[in-house]
């Protein structure tokens, strides 16, 4: 499970803290609380859907205790599938995470999940909404994001 997952769970952290380490941190917990609630999921969803959802509670728990924003995500280790040739993460790409990070919370969740290519059904469940309305949110989602991203100006 944690071979399968971790990577997936990792990108959602580090979407929510904008550090790595922290996002680590948060990625374990996340294991160590599946692990003990092992015998209590019911196969209701899908794994993942349950890892998800375990993920995002840790992750906002943490946020409410630290009582940090969060920053900006540009992580090295996520961006690094959309390097450049030079191995730097592209300027838009930089923007684009900017954006993103000035979401708020649930469609910062719900476009990772979609970057992630994780199906819809999947993140309908773990945001809970109906998947027609997920559509709507995504499609509301990219239009801000495009807004945002050419109020930065030019490239």
């Amino acid at each position: 499970m944690y071979t399968r997952f971790a990577p997936r769970i990792l990108k959602l952290c580090l979407g929510y803290t904008g550090e790595y380490a922290q996002a680590q941190d948060l990625m374990q917990e996340t294991f160590i609380k599946a692990w003990q609630h092992l015998p209590a999921f019911r196969g209701n969803a899908e794994v993942s859907t349950w890892l998800y959802r375990i993920a995002v509670n840790t992750c906002l728990n943490h946020l409410r205790t630290a009582k940090r924003q969060v920053a900006e995500p540009l992580l090295e280790q996520h961006m690094a599938t959309l390097a450049d040739d030079t191995g730097e993460p592209d300027e838009a790409v930089r923007r684009l995470y900017g954006c993103v990070s000035q979401l708020p919370e649930t469609d910062r969740l719900i476009i990772s999940l979609v970057l992630d290519d994780v199906p819809y059904s999947e993140i309908a469940q773990i945001v809970g909404v109906s998947e027609g309305n997920l559509r709507v949110k995504i499609h509301r989602i990219k239009q801000q994001l495009v807004t945002l991203f050419h109020q930065h100006g030019p490239l």
